[in-house]
């Protein structure tokens, strides 16, 4: 069993690439600011580990709006009655990656599809770290790859060619984060977005993500504050207040991907956290973010796990990336 806890506070996106790419350069200043802000709110996350649920598939009604945009839907309780936290820690920013498709990214509580793998129930807790309470009305706004490495809307490009010889292969020589377009699809799968409740939490369904060339295994995040959203769905244009990556332990990692799906990915190595570039920029000054898993079964993570983190959200740096 892992079980472990931590806040991640990521504020705006580097415009570097770093999916792979040249490592994130995070200022010693912005740590030290960040760092204050956990050593503020430390105290505050720790009573949030006091309760937990008895029973998983609790159901309610949440209304909730962002900008311009109201809705009710049915929604399923998170796995945990407050927000879990043992430690608070911060994680310095990263970027989105050229595999964002805001396009793609679709409001929903259970991004799977179609795609098969090893469940995974993300429970996510948010809070502001200017005032260090549960931040409600919070849209999160998930995307990872699939067992074998693919992204939705992305799927005319190999996860086992590094990215710069996918742009040579495109003749492409001033790529650019959020400006070039790379999308070969339409699929939307293992991409999706879920508001915080009135207690700031959400769940999110998927799968324990795979691998591609010269990355780690993860899942990226966003946290959007007044946001507004299509008549189908997605986004139109929000507050970014967070970006992020999120990552697992190795030896979790190393179990799971002896498993089907993800075991005939053999074409390249797996790259773990300790050799990924960008994750050594997030565990800069004693940050971590690796998310804390749980059986959902109660037995057999290889089952299906239940994953908890808590995103501390910086709401003083904001970038609109509308």
């Amino acid at each position: 069993m892992y079980f472990s806890s931590f806040i991640i506070a990521a504020t705006v996106a580097l415009t570097a690439i770093a999916h792979p790419g040249p490592d994130p350069i995070i200022s010693r200043s912005e740590i030290h600011r960040r760092g204050q802000l956990a050593r503020r709110c430390g105290d505050h996350v720790k009573t949030f580990n006091q309760h937990r649920m008895a029973k998983r598939n609790l159901h309610k009604r949440w209304e909730g709006s962002g900008h311009n945009t109201t809705f009710e839907i049915t929604t399923e309780a998170p796995f945990y009655e407050t927000i879990q936290n043992d430690t608070c820690v911060l994680t310095p920013e990263v970027t989105r990656g050229p595999y964002v498709w805001p396009r793609s990214q679709t409001l929903r509580q259970d991004m799977t599809e179609d795609q098969i793998g090893v469940p995974l129930w993300l429970d996510i807790g948010v809070l502001d770290m200017a005032t260090c309470e549960p931040l409600p009305n919070v849209l999160l706004d998930f995307w990872h790859c699939n067992a074998t490495g693919s992204y939705s809307s992305f799927t005319g490009l190999s996860p086992n060619t590094d990215f710069e010889t996918l742009l040579s292969d495109m003749n492409i020589t001033d790529f650019e984060i959020g400006a070039t377009d790379l999308h070969t699809d339409d699929t939307t799968w293992l991409r999706g977005m879920w508001p915080t409740n009135e207690h700031g939490m959400m769940e999110m369904k998927t799968i324990f993500p795979g691998f591609y060339i010269q990355r780690s295994i993860h899942i990226h995040v966003q946290a959007h504050t007044d946001w507004s959203v299509r008549e189908n769905g997605t986004l139109v244009a929000g507050n970014t207040v967070s970006t992020g990556q999120i990552y697992f332990d190795e030896a979790l990692e190393e179990r799971i991907m002896k498993l089907e799906p993800y075991a005939t990915h053999t074409q390249i190595n797996r790259t773990t956290n300790a050799e990924d570039s960008v994750f050594s920029g997030d565990t800069d000054g004693g940050y971590s973010p690796i998310i804390s898993v749980v059986p959902a079964d109660g037995k057999n993570v290889n089952n299906g796990m239940i994953g908890y983190i808590t995103i501390g959200v910086d709401t003083t740096a904001i970038e609109d990336f509308s």
